[in-house]
């Protein structure tokens, strides 16, 4: 079973005269200029219309199904029974028809194994199991979110204190907290300011936080990240 993710990564006017390069894995639209190139993980398109490039990039997520019934074609199965027990090795077509004899659904679990290994269940009900197991399994994931503090270098010590309580919350629930400070015009040739006022920040937080990312320069922001001490 396929699924796709489509994405365009981008749209360029170029002139036709840059002709696209396939490589081996690539198949070419004998109708328009266009190439789709096929690995594991992802499906790349990419062709021109109207004189401008177009690159897709499309995700490709496969879902392996097991084969059932008819569908296992294998000379020799070893096949085991709705309660585990051991039947032996046999055709597929003979484990088929014990398993439609028993009103149930020959299912191949170990196609690596061999002979390949079989049992007879109730598929319906196995698919069923199999999709509430993973659903408990999502249940119990702990999603984890990122919430902002907004700082500035001259902040005073009252604010300074909300923000601290602020993170605290956010903090006490497991969320990760992302504090950044914002340097406007000259304020960006004082850098160590804004590093002290972090320390600060910190330093009120450190009974409940450890430092995830070390406070580092991006554009005109210094930000760090802090997740609750465990």
């Amino acid at each position: 079973m396929l699924f796709i993710n489509d994405n365009i990564l981008s749209v360029e006017k170029r002139k036709q005269s840059y002709p696209l390069s396939p490589c081996r894995n690539c198949v070419r639209n004998g109708q328009t200029n266009f190439f789709i190139h096929l690995n594991e993980e992802f499906l790349w398109i990419a062709g021109f219309k109207n004189s401008y490039l177009f690159l897709f990039h499309l995700e490709v997520r496969i879902i392996s199904e097991l084969m059932i019934n008819e569908q296992i074609r294998d000379k020799e199965v070893r096949v085991i029974g709705q309660d585990g027990e051991q039947l032996g090795i046999m055709s597929a077509k003979e484990a088929y028809l014990m398993a439609k004899n028993a009103e149930l659904d020959l299912v191949k679990i170990a196609p690596g194994a061999k002979p390949p290994v079989c049992k007879i269940i109730n598929y319906g009900k196995y698919r069923y199991e199999q999709a509430r197991r993973e659903k408990e399994a999502k249940k119990k994931q702990k999603t984890i979110d990122v919430k902002e503090i907004r700082l500035s270098p001259n902040i005073d010590t009252n604010d300074l204190n909300t923000k601290s309580n602020q993170a605290r919350k956010f903090l006490s629930k497991g969320d990760k907290v992302k504090v950044t400070l914002r340097f406007r015009g000259r304020e960006m040739a004082h850098k160590d300011v804004g590093r002290e006022v972090l320390n600060a920040f910190f330093e009120k937080l450190e009974d409940v936080a450890v430092i995830d990312k070390d406070p580092k320069m991006e554009g005109r922001s210094m930000i760090m990240f802090l997740t609750a001490a465990k």
